[in-house]
């Protein structure tokens, strides 16, 4: 093989590694649960509800922002905010929250 194709190869594995680790799949129910306990105090987490604060968006707007991903919500959800908690949210608990977000979209 020639440095050209290592490379080409390298880069592939590397993507395929970094799309694995964002595509984990979560549980929706699961979310919904891990969002009641942590999350409801400030947010809306039903499609239909109002947040108790005005500056937290609800689950649902998060959904529909346009081009919203699993991986944006991931991204979000490891930075921290200034108008938000510092929670730090285990990997498969940060997973069922995106799943359910995610879940939220309209069809």
């Amino acid at each position: 093989m020639n440095r050209r194709t290592l490379r080409a190869f390298g880069f592939g594995l590397l993507t395929l590694a970094v799309t694995a680790t964002y595509a984990q799949s979560g549980d929706p129910r699961r979310g919904l649960a891990v969002a009641q306990d942590i999350c409801a105090a400030c947010h809306a987490i039903r499609k239909g509800e109002r947040s108790t604060n005005a500056n937290a968006p609800t689950f649902e707007t998060i959904a529909a922002v346009p081009g919203m991903t699993t991986i944006a919500l991931q991204a979000s959800l490891q930075t921290s905010h200034t108008s938000m908690p510092n929670l730090i949210l285990q990997a498969d608990d940060r997973a069922n929250v995106i799943a359910y977000i995610m879940s939220l979209k309209a069809d």
